[in-house]
């Protein structure tokens, strides 16, 4: 852990703090529990770091108090006295309240500690805490205690850490959220025997009993259906009843089964003044995408009808050419998935096979020998092995040409060759880097290159913009971590 120092920043340390923050990050990778999470940040900062002890406390839903989630170090119970902190209380509190780092080197003479004994017996001098925040709030605050005293550039090292760690938070906070919705239909389904009976009867007969008042038509052979199939079905046939189903027809084709209805729009419950009307097959859209199927609704010209029709995919069934999605966002993955399908795409548990295509975000390993369609999020750099570049706005149409170009070896969207990032610097903006990493300060860096202080102040101000970072110390990492320069440490 760096600490306080005269004179310039030893860069070559913050460098290799950041280094050792990174790898606590990447062992946040394909984790999505956020207790997991935090205590793998935890055991990182006393492990990589020797901090006395760290803790992460979670903002609770209402956002009224914070939870201990994870302690390591000297103290890893979580339900001692600090277990739940109201908002705005101690130090921890605030930081998560205004959303601002501190650091102390002076434990013992700060106001806020409730125990000063205990800093000095313990012999604690140090405390930094940052908040972590993603999508502009803060889900929750890491905290640090340390017996060396430690330099105000170790918020540069939390900063970088915190930024990961918040979004590995976020994401898995919304993936319990959604596997939490998931669970409860699945009982909902278990609970209802109206709707799935354990009678093998074919789907058109259990349609056939839901709408009494229409005969459905059957075109193509019925075959067994899995339960969720069968639930999504039968509970979408029991709203189009009490929309008061008009006609309806189960088809089952070549390789996906469909429902296609018409109902009477009056039956639709008009909403409060204000207030936006929903459509009631709305809570089938979240189990509709995961199968990878797709649901659509059209209201007729005059507004007394509503056209339906709910489209999903039999259960591994061969579509169009094969695509191996793997993305550590559950966001992401869900997405992509329904992409896939409605392109027409084989989508593939594994990729055993080097020659289907991985689709991979940014946070995912890059440790794969088939051919790679990136997914660019922000403005990392692409990796080398990548044959096509994607982004979030894409197309099923555009996806489908990007696997098949892939496929036939070809490139997709790639507007740089794969060494191109390695140019992003300039010769000038290379060697004042590298002066600049070796400890340098500017008035040295311009002595050594022979130019004016105002001309490496411009070149830096110049790399903070294009490299999206905030400070120099940013900057400095990320052509390290990309080696656009060379350093001997």
């Amino acid at each position: 852990m760096p600490e306080p120092t005269s004179g310039f920043l030893d860069s070559t340390r913050l460098l290799f703090d950041l280094q050792q923050g990174n790898e606590i990050a990447r062992s946040l990778s394909g984790c999505l529990e956020p207790e997991a999470i935090a205590r793998r940040v935890t055991d990182g900062m006393v492990a990589e770091f020797g901090c006395a002890f760290a803790r992460i406390w979670l903002v609770a839903a209402d956002r009224t108090a914070l939870s201990l989630v994870a302690s390591s170090g000297m103290y890893t119970r979580i339900d001692g006295s600090f277990a739940r902190v109201p908002m705005g209380a101690f130090k921890v509190g605030k930081i998560a309240q205004n959303g601002i780092p501190f650091l102390s080197n002076a434990l013992a003479n700060e106001t806020w500690v409730r125990d000063r004994d205990w800093a000095i017996a313990n012999g604690i001098h140090g405390f930094a805490g940052y908040p972590l925040t993603a999508g502009g709030d803060v889900v929750g605050v890491l905290a640090v205690f340390n017996r060396q005293p430690m330099a105000p550039e170790f918020l540069e090292v939390l900063q970088s850490l915190c930024a990961t760690v918040a979004i590995a938070l976020e994401i898995a906070l919304h993936y319990q959220q959604e596997k939490h919705a998931w669970q409860q239909e699945k009982q909902a389904w278990q609970a209802a025997p109206k709707l799935y009976s354990a009678s093998r009867s074919p789907l058109s007969e259990q349609l056939a009993s839901l709408l009494a008042n229409v005969r459905p038509t059957l075109v193509g052979t019925e075959i067994p259906l899995s339960a969720p199939l069968t639930y999504l079905f039968l509970r979408a046939a029991e709203i189009l009843g009490e929309m008061q189903c008009m006609y309806c027809r189960l088809t089952y084709g070549a390789a996906s089964i469909s429902l296609e209805a018409m109902a009477s729009s009056l039956m639709l419950k008009v909403p409060p003044h204000g207030k936006n009307s929903a459509s009631p097959f709305s809570e089938l859209l979240f189990a509709v995408t995961c199968l990878g199927g797709r649901l659509q609704s059209y209201a007729g010209t005059d507004q007394r009808a509503v056209q339906v029709l709910l489209t999903v995919p039999y259960p591994g069934c061969v579509l169009g050419p094969r695509l191996h999605i793997q993305c550590v966002s559950p966001v992401l993955q869900m997405a992509f998935t329904h992409q896939a399908y409605l392109a027409g795409l084989t989508v593939c548990e594994t990729a055993d096979d080097t020659a289907v295509p991985v689709l991979m975000d940014a946070s995912s390993p890059m440790e794969t020998s088939n051919p790679l369609l990136w997914v660019q999020t922000q403005a990392q750099p692409i990796p080398k092995q990548a044959r096509a570049k994607l982004d979030l706005t894409i197309a099923p149409t555009q996806l489908r040409a990007a696997v098949e170009a892939v496929t036939q070896g070809e490139t997709w969207g790639l507007t740089l060759k794969p060494d191109a990032d390695t140019k992003r610097l300039s010769e000038r903006e290379q060697e004042v880097m590298t002066l600049l990493a070796e400890g340098l300060r500017d008035r040295d860096i311009a002595n050594t290159l022979h130019i004016s202080e105002r001309t490496v102040k411009f070149h830096i101000n110049n790399l903070l913009v294009k490299l999206n970072a905030k400070t120099r110390f940013q900057a400095l990492y990320q052509v390290t971590r990309n080696g656009w320069i060379n350093l001997d440490v």
